[in-house]
């Protein structure tokens, strides 16, 4: 049951976005029980939440170049490939949008991308002891740096991203891991003396 109202919500969400996204419709859809839906999911935040969270729970192939460089392109390129992809692409859009409508479905977002970003820091931390980069690098923020230029062509200036794009994104968050950038600060600074 639950795979298929997850598969309806998808479509559903696809189709008709955030504001399309119903109980009724993803019931139909799924021939599961409208009182069924609401009593597990509730609403359509619910649908996403719980879509999200099985989407987070499924395996991320990191890659392991052997090298922060290759890691870092490797991850961009496979977040490009994603959205290109005619089924997954149009998905993760559609859930970067609905984000943009609902502090809820913004929410759950953020949990998805937090446990990827996580998952996906072990290159970085395979990089700091093969002295790559410096101790204390924030190897969730160099994951961060390496994807969000993508994000930001795509949903805020509507450009198109390719490997070109993808491999500028990832130089950049390893350039800035290297120069100790994006080191993690201090809990406090002395003052000034």
């Amino acid at each position: 049951m639950r795979d298929a109202v997850r598969e309806a919500t998808l479509a559903v969400l696809c189709e008709h976005g955030y504001q399309g996204l119903t109980v009724e419709a993803v019931a139909a859809r799924s021939r599961v029980h409208k009182t069924t839906v609401y009593r597990r999911w509730k609403n359509a935040d619910g649908l996403i939440a719980d879509a999200l969270g099985i989407a987070a729970a499924e395996p991320w192939p990191i890659p392991d170049t052997g090298t922060l460089a290759g890691d870092l392109r490797a991850l961009a390129r496979l977040v490009t490939a994603g959205f290109a992809d005619p089924v997954e692409g149009p998905i993760s859009r559609a859930f970067v949008l609905a984000a943009a409508q609902s502090d809820d479905a913004a929410r759950s977002l953020h949990a998805f991308f937090a446990r990827r970003h996580e998952q996906s820091a072990v290159i970085v931390r395979r990089a700091v002891e093969r002295g790559e980069v410096p101790a204390g690098t924030d190897a969730v923020e160099v994951v961060r740096l390496a994807v969000a230029p993508l994000y930001y062509r795509l949903f805020i200036t509507g450009e198109p991203i390719d490997e070109q794009a993808a491999d500028r994104a990832a130089a950049s968050a390893g350039a800035a891991a290297r120069a100790g950038a994006l080191t993690a600060a201090p809990a406090s600074c002395p003052p000034p003396t």
